[in-house]
């Protein structure tokens, strides 16, 4: 496993114990390309972060800072050694934390983009995208999943692209605000115009 692009490209990366599945490479960068126009300068948040891959591939593309969280003490022996290898300490912080409790106590756009990438399979995701969706914590929220995974809230809407049997689906809060402004009832300062009334009979 290695960086793909950027500052820190080809340098290796420590991976964690087999039973933990860290993102390809090949959809990392994918991903991270997708997102090439927002990384510059961003603060970057990288939930259930294991080796620390996503986070540490958009700081070796532009991004200004990141935040780890993840509380597997075989993750965490793997995160931390590669944070020290590509010596992006300064840039780094790194949270024992269980994910969902983290990103429930943060607020309104703390962060610029957020890299999800929960177990497969698990609740775990969803109560991840419930919780941006009520407070967007991120401008961007990018989540990695199975392909037949379906989110609960179908309102929410974000643009998915797929390899294989994995997707990644990108969230903009400003998309969100826009269609939340849209199906608001205008009111009368909105409209410049009075509603109608009926005739009377």
């Amino acid at each position: 496993m290695r960086i793909v692009a950027g500052k820190h490209a080809g340098r290796h990366l420590t991976s964690p114990a087999k039973r933990i599945r860290p993102t390809a490479e090949d959809i990392r960068d994918r991903w991270l390309r997708r997102l090439k126009d927002d990384l510059d300068g961003a603060r970057v948040l990288d939930l259930f972060a294991g080796s620390g891959a996503l986070g540490l591939e958009a700081l070796s593309r532009g991004a200004a800072s990141a935040d780890f969280v993840e509380n597997g003490a075989q993750a965490l022996h793997s995160l931390k050694a590669n944070v020290a290898a590509l010596r992006e300490k300064k840039r780094t912080r790194i949270f024992k934390r269980d994910a969902i409790i983290f990103a429930e106590g943060l607020d309104e756009h703390n962060y610029d983009i957020a890299f999800v990438d929960a177990p497969y399979g698990s609740k775990k995701l969803d109560r991840i995208v419930g919780t941006w969706a009520n407070c967007h914590f991120a401008r961007i929220l990018g989540v990695e999943h199975a392909r037949d995974h379906h989110f609960p809230n179908e309102r929410l809407r974000g643009r998915t692209r797929f390899s294989g049997e994995t997707g990644v689906t990108i969230f903009r809060a400003s998309i969100v605000e826009e269609l939340r402004a849209a199906d608001r009832p205008q009111t009368l300062s909105e409209t410049g115009t009075r509603p109608r009334t009926p005739p009377r009979r």
